[in-house]
């Protein structure tokens, strides 16, 4: 894991910062050395910190941050002021 974080630039923790802002939906596929994290369990996004990881309030009550490049996810969902507006149709 310390060859991750020597990677972590500022400029890539703003990148992921604007691609995991706070409330965005996230489900977990695989969490190393975490059995009480089953494959599947959704939670919402609360921060990346200053290492890279990002911080989650996962549903089952626990708080564990996921480390990209060690712990599998997928987004499900972005906050709404995130979304793309649709274009209304005339």
């Amino acid at each position: 894991m310390v060859q991750i974080y020597r990677n972590m630039t500022q400029e890539r923790i703003e990148a992921m910062r604007r691609r995991y802002p706070p409330g965005t939906e996230v489900t977990l596929n695989s969490m190393e050395g975490e059995s009480h994290m089953p494959p599947g369990l959704k939670g919402k996004v609360d921060m990346v910190d200053d290492a890279g990881q990002i911080h989650v309030n996962w549903e089952n009550g626990s708080s564990l941050a996921l480390v990209p490049g060690v712990d599998s996810f997928n987004i499900t969902d972005l906050p709404r002021a995130e979304r793309p507006k649709q274009q209304q149709s005339r």
